[in-house]
């Protein structure tokens, strides 16, 4: 998908404010603040250094930057911090995409907002579960896991509700999230089993995610948040098929029934389904579902996105419903690049498939 060409960048990695740098512009992008306003004559936007780099017209220069302490700028020899908090960044050194694997490990970390893991800070006002699972996996090879525990330990629900509903794959999605800082004595735990019946069908759990039943997905989903908390697990994998069966590529991929993939038109909107899909079927990486420029990730036509608060990037946005950047499809994005760097052997044509490093994205 092309997206709209008006470039921009967020600041606030992990717990610190949000801020967003665009058209010369420096703003809270939570509240729309004008904090800063340059006169630029160019602007030079490097995801992979965190970076945004400005030529004045009166010939000086301005730099926004991010580090491990927190976001800076730069300007006539000062140095200001305009928000601390800490966060590790690795730097992938040796990766062939070590620069989009940095700016892919940034749009994870700036959609945290008070430390709750937001689909899109922009957009989305709260977590979901499913996106918050998923980014907690990529914290915890990141080390940056401390970011969502106070939100994870009080959970006291099992559903999130964004979808208008209580969707079944949210009950092994809130146990896994309170297996990485918990057990089993969680309070959360004892409410959730205690609705399990209400979806138990047979040996599995089924009802519906996103609309539709899936339970092969919704299933292994329960499993794996069973067995980290070292519950009792009854329940097996249906034999069926199940169009997000692909999408749960962490454990019990041989429980698996064969169907057509995602369409490219659902990929195009909803890129997370087809790099899942990917990482599931040990399928080449779909690059072209990774924009090379920041953002690199996106989701478009969502039924519950706030799409009129992407006005404060611009109208595009809003009028063709996306939005930038996006957790879940950097969630998927991130760990399939990692996993094809020290993977099996057979992973090893890692670099013919992926081609040389994301180039700089030029304002």
């Amino acid at each position: 998908m092309r997206l709209p060409e008006c470039p921009f960048f967020l600041f606030g990695m992990g717990k610190r404010r949000k801020l967003l740098y665009r058209r010369g512009e420096l703003l809270d992008a939570l509240t729309a603040e004008v904090l800063r306003t340059w006169d630029v004559a160019e602007e030079r936007i490097d995801s992979s250094e965190y970076r945004v780099e400005l030529s004045l017209r009166d010939g000086s220069l301005v730099r926004l930057s991010e580090d491990e302490q927190g976001a800076w700028l730069e300007a006539a020899g000062e140095r200001e911090l305009l928000s601390e908090a800490p966060v590790r960044l690795p730097r992938f050194e040796g990766h062939p995409q070590a620069g989009l694997l940095r700016g892919l490990h940034q749009e994870l970390l700036v959609n945290l907002v008070d430390g709750k893991p937001t689909p899109n800070l922009v957009v989305y006002p709260k977590p979901w579960l499913r996106d918050g699972a998923m980014v907690a996996m990529c914290l915890e090879k990141t080390g940056n896991l401390s970011l969502i525990e106070e939100w994870v330990m009080g959970l006291d629900d099992p559903f999130d509700r964004n979808n208008g509903m209580e969707e079944a794959d949210n009950l092994g999605q809130a146990l896994y999230l309170v297996s990485l800082f918990s057990d089993k004595s969680h309070p959360l735990v004892e409410r959730l089993l205690g609705l399990l019946g209400r979806f138990e069908r047979d040996r599995h759990i089924v009802g519906l995610t996103d609309g539709a039943e899936h339970p092969v997905y919704q299933t292994k989903w329960l499993k794996l948040g069973l067995r980290r908390l070292g519950l009792d697990d009854p329940h097996e994998i249906p034999e069926v098929y199940d169009s997000y069966s692909a999408l749960f590529w962490m454990d019990f991929r041989e429980a698996h029934i064969e169907g057509p993939p995602f369409s490219k038109d659902a990929g195009e909107l909803y890129p997370y389904l087809t790099w899942a899909e990917a990482h599931f079927h040990g399928w080449d990486p779909p690059m072209h579902l990774c924009n090379p420029a920041y953002p690199h990730t996106w989701e478009a036509q969502a039924s519950q996105a706030d799409y009129p608060r992407m006005g404060i990037i611009c109208d595009e946005y809003v009028s063709r419903r996306i939005a930038a950047p996006h957790t879940w499809h950097a969630a998927e994005a991130f760990p399939y690049l990692l996993a094809r760097q020290w993977g099996p052997a057979q992973h090893d044509g890692l670099r013919r498939v992926l081609g040389p490093p994301a180039q700089v994205s030029n304002g």
